[in-house]
């Protein structure tokens, strides 16, 4: 009976203490995948979702003219299976991050070749592999609580967007066929 008892006092308290660390520790922003398939070639982009939480956006939360990790926590990552061509240019395959530097009439959009990078503190110019400068579109109501990134494709043919508050930004994207 003694040990019945010390186990559920233990467990009792491995839940309370749990719980006691959860309501002080602030919780990160929820991880979020976005995939497209052409062909052989394949994307997949992952970022954390940060939410609005009746903040003002663009101009204060995230700086205009400033490079941004495009979302939060670590910096969006993209992978390609095969090469694109974003906008006019060809992005080789390979994983790079995203950053981007928010504008109120256009956005910069980078790929970067150094990974695994926490926000944008240590972002170096010297390792874009491709920049690309895309207009904003101002959407009619806050339409995204937490900041989205996602895809709308057309055979070869889609665009990424990213989406948040009410600032849209839609990156045109070609899959390289043979």
């Amino acid at each position: 009976m003694k040990i019945v008892f010390l186990v559920i006092s233990t467990t009792v308290l491995l839940f309370n203490t749990s719980i006691a660390q959860e309501a002080v520790t602030p919780r990160p922003s929820p991880l979020a995948m976005q995939t497209m398939k052409y062909e052989d070639t394949y994307v997949k982009v992952t970022y954390s979702q940060p939410h609005k939480r009746d903040r003002e956006i663009f101009g204060n939360l995230v700086p205009y003219g400033q490079v941004w990790r495009t979302g939060a926590n670590e910096a969006t990552e993209i992978t390609l299976t095969g090469d694109l061509v974003v906008v006019q240019d060809t992005l080789e395959r390979g994983t790079y991050s995203i950053f981007t530097v928010p504008n109120p009439d256009n956005w910069t959009i980078i790929f970067n070749k150094n990974l695994g990078q926490w926000g944008s503190y240590n972002y170096t110019e010297k390792a874009d592999a491709m920049r690309v400068q895309i207009p904003t579109s101002k959407l009619k109501d806050v339409v995204y609580e937490p900041f989205t990134i996602s895809f709308d494709q057309k055979n070869e043919t889609a665009t990424m967007n990213f989406i948040w508050d009410d600032v849209k930004v839609s990156l045109p994207i070609k899959f390289i066929t043979d």
